[in-house]
């Protein structure tokens, strides 16, 4: 395998045996292979994907798709049922944070037990020791047993030791969202910076707006197989649409998944067509303004947070967006870290249908979410004429 490559799979994949009964256990040892008593599930089936040193992949698909069974696979932790596997450097994994943990240990000692899992010499851990403490903030606590912690204080520690190791690839799967706001922005730095150090990451997750913003290339699984890879817009495009597809004839409505509230929130919203603000709003195509005023609530101590506004459809099909970090626009805030910002959208130019606006308070990178509020105003749009599609492009006609 050449060395600029990290990961390479051929014809990889992973199948389960599931017998309906316990007793089939025994009955297919004594069988061996004349006789099957059980269904085999296929999670993975012909997976072939090469990833170069540096590359961040991102791994998109429904829940079941197969994507925690490749990142496992890649980890270590579970066997292959065949094909081919090459890992090319040390991996660190953030999985199931806190796997191997005994409750019963206090917290110095499970970083040195968890430590010893991952591979690393105990001397390079007394070395880490105070860094890894320092990170996760329950100094005053780590000689206690974890039995005796809260779950936020559990995965900070389970966090620190994971992310303590120095690796040439880092498997994330949904960990990008631990502990509180503070401690879940710390982790995103730390995540961050190994990517900025040429790091390879594979990061699975739901939010399509980080895999995007995070990755340069994107997998698509579904029920075990490659959809599609490549960039990772590319990518997201053809996911979202397969949603929409879906969506539209099981005749299901789209269901919105709030981010969990944190001290760096939302304090109001309000939506205007022509200075009059209502959650459901008529409005004109090509005619009237929408106004939309983010008022947020932030540590002032900690860089700005920045704003972004999405128009979907009711599939959840992006129409439009607008976001102070994409377009490199900082927001002013008081001293007690406060602020109000808003984006007008002169005379709308999405032709007639109805439309939800959802809005997200994220970090100044414009990466990491601190609040989504979805639908918080629905739009109600009629136009004029016989214009077909979803937005009106400027355009001019001439005749020669």
């Amino acid at each position: 395998m050449s060395s600029e490559i990290a990961i390479a799979t051929r014809s990889l994949s992973k199948a389960y045996r599931i017998y309906r009964h316990p007793a089939d256990r025994l009955k297919q040892f004594f069988a061996k292979d004349k006789r099957q008593y059980y269904q085999e599930f296929h999670a993975l089936t012909d997976i072939n994907i090469t990833i170069k040193k540096g590359e961040v992949i991102g791994i998109i698909g429904r829940n079941g798709a197969g994507k925690s069974t490749l990142l496992q696979l890649i980890c270590g932790t579970l066997q292959a049922t065949g094909g081919t596997l090459v890992i090319n450097g040390r991996i660190a994994a953030l999985l199931e944070l806190g796997a191997g943990f005994n409750l019963e240990f206090t917290g110095r000692e499970n970083i040195f037990l968890a430590a010893a899992i991952q591979g690393i010499p105990e001397q390079k851990t007394h070395s880490q020791l105070d860094g890894i403490i320092a990170f996760s903030g329950i100094a005053p606590f780590i000689d206690q047993p974890v039995r005796t912690y809260s779950s936020g204080m559990y995965v900070r520690l389970a966090f620190s030791v994971a992310i303590s190791v120095d690796p040439d690839i880092l498997v994330i799967d949904e960990a990008l969202s631990v502990g509180d706001a503070e401690f879940s922005r710390k982790s995103f730095d730390r995540i961050m910076a190994l990517k900025d150090a040429g790091k390879t990451i594979l990061f699975c997750s739901h939010s399509l707006y980080q895999i995007e913003a995070l990755c340069t290339q994107a997998i698509w699984l579904d029920q075990g197989r490659i959809i599609k890879q490549g960039g990772s817009s590319d990518v997201i495009v053809a996911y979202n649409q397969s949603l929409a597809e879906k969506n539209h004839n099981s005749g299901g409505a789209w269901q919105p998944q709030s981010e969990p509230t944190t001290p760096t929130r939302f304090s109001n919203i309000s939506c205007c067509v022509n200075g009059q603000a209502q959650q459901r709003l008529k409005l004109h195509s090509q005619q009237d303004d929408l106004e939309i005023t983010l008022s947020f609530d932030s540590d002032p101590t900690k860089p700005g947070p920045s704003v972004a506004v999405v128009i979907t459809d009711y599939n959840d099909k992006n129409i439009t967006s607008a976001g102070t970090a994409n377009e490199n626009r900082s927001i002013a805030r008081k001293e007690n870290g406060s602020g109000v910002v808003s984006v007008i959208f002169p005379r709308l130019s999405i032709l007639k249908g109805n439309y939800w606006v959802h809005c997200y308070l994220m970090c100044d990178r414009g990466i990491h979410f601190y609040e989504h509020a979805a639908m918080v105003a629905e739009l109600e749009v009629r136009q004029s004429g016989l214009e077909l599609g979803v937005v009106s492009l400027p355009h001019a006609w001439s005749n020669s």
